[in-house]
């Protein structure tokens, strides 16, 4: 599903014109991203967290070149979805 499936079935289901629901959507994911880069998680109750993990720094080789270099510590976005949320896929 793409956006513009997700925003045409939001439009459909409420009523509101696809423009706004267009903007409200782009609107969700920018806060979404900005509160995540801020270092925050974003909690969604029934649905899931978006939370930041922690990789810590490690060693890695480059098999073409033969030679090892360093990935520093940096902080990757992961999703972790709620039980219910869990439930409802598993039960299709």
């Amino acid at each position: 599903m793409t956006k513009a499936d997700i925003v045409s079935q939001i439009a459909k289901t409420t009523g509101v014109d696809k423009t706004q629901v267009a903007s409200v959507v782009e609107a969700f994911m920018e806060s979404v991203k900005g509160t995540m880069a801020s270092g925050e998680n974003v909690y969604l109750r029934g649905f899931g967290t978006f939370q930041i993990k922690k990789r810590a720094e490690k060693t890695a080789r480059n098999i073409s070149k033969n030679t090892t270099i360093i990935i520093p510590a940096h902080s990757v976005p992961a999703f972790k979805p709620a039980k219910e949320f869990i439930l409802a896929v598993k039960k299709q």
